[in-house]
């Protein structure tokens, strides 16, 4: 089964929301991806239909959008 992926920036919203999302689901069955420090991977965010942070995009590619911490486009 392919792993759900949690996008945050680090922010408090997006620490908070991870925290909680590890104690929702299994740390082996979500990826964490911090964009402050992976900018590489807001484009990857962007493809999956991220609009805003923090979000968990599902393995089925629904998202997720908790909250709001930062827009997508604040983080490139």
């Amino acid at each position: 089964m392919a792993k759900a992926i949690f996008y945050h920036a680090g922010c408090p919203v997006c620490v908070s929301a991870e925290q909680d999302i590890l104690n929702l689901i299994p740390s082996e069955a979500v990826e964490v991806v911090h964009l402050g420090t992976e900018k590489a991977k807001v484009a990857e965010a962007e493809e999956a239909g991220v609009q805003s942070v923090p979000a968990l995009v599902l393995s089925n590619g629904n998202v997720l959008h908790i909250n709001f911490g930062a827009a997508i486009g604040d983080l490139k």
